[in-house]
């Protein structure tokens, strides 16, 4: 049994369109990020950061005690080795999976959260940053989009924690004033994530949390 810590946001979704692929047994429990449950000291025990989605396995691989973990990269990557899916261990595989999983981790995400905070949140307009994060946004799907003219997914030939870790940002295409059909190949491996099976369950579960 898995426990995890969630809010329906990009970085969360990632966690439970694993779980359901994998069909690992797993336990949603909601972090009410608006009344500051991120803040709890029993939460910050899991994941220091204040942050979700975290983890806690309670029978990990060695048979130990529980183990938690926060970061949804980190995450990905200890489910996809503690059950052999989605993360190839042929050499050249693997290292273009984490490639492209530390692409999203380190620049998908970030720039598309600024994007939709700038567009969204801010108090008052901020027509520079507004601007930046939106080329950059821009600049980011293009990037997705050439890798997915040449390959079916991020990896290549298979569905990995790659496409599972970007598809809830790209999911967001419409806040973030992004018109998608721009994007021809990006366009076709969204709408294939989007009809799978385990997308369809973990979207639908988010909803009901």
């Amino acid at each position: 049994m898995i426990d995890l810590y969630f809010a329906p946001t990009p970085n969360g979704h990632k966690i439970t369109l694993f779980l359901e692929e994998a069909e690992l047994e797993y336990r949603l429990i909601r972090v009410d990020i608006s009344k500051g449950d991120q803040f709890r000291p029993d939460f910050l025990l899991i994941s220091p950061n204040n942050k979700i989605p975290a983890i806690i396995d309670h029978l990990p691989a060695d048979g130990g005690a529980p183990i938690s973990l926060f970061e949804s990269g980190a995450i990905l990557l200890y489910l996809a080795e503690k059950t052999g899916k989605f993360l190839s261990g042929e050499l050249r595989e693997r290292n273009t999976t984490l490639q492209w999983l530390f692409w999203q981790v380190g620049g998908l995400g970030p720039m598309l959260g600024q994007n939709y905070h700038f567009n969204h949140f801010a108090p008052q307009p901020v027509p520079y940053a507004i601007e930046r994060y939106q080329v950059e946004t821009q600049r980011l799907y293009h990037v997705l989009n050439k890798r997915l003219e040449r390959v079916p997914w991020l990896a290549g030939q298979h569905y990995s924690i790659a496409d599972i870790a970007a598809w809830p940002w790209v999911n967001g295409w419409q806040r973030q004033r992004i018109e998608l059909q721009r994007y021809p190949a990006v366009f076709n491996w969204y709408e294939r994530i989007r009809s799978r099976p385990a997308t369809e369950r973990a979207m639908q579960k988010a909803q009901l949390t």
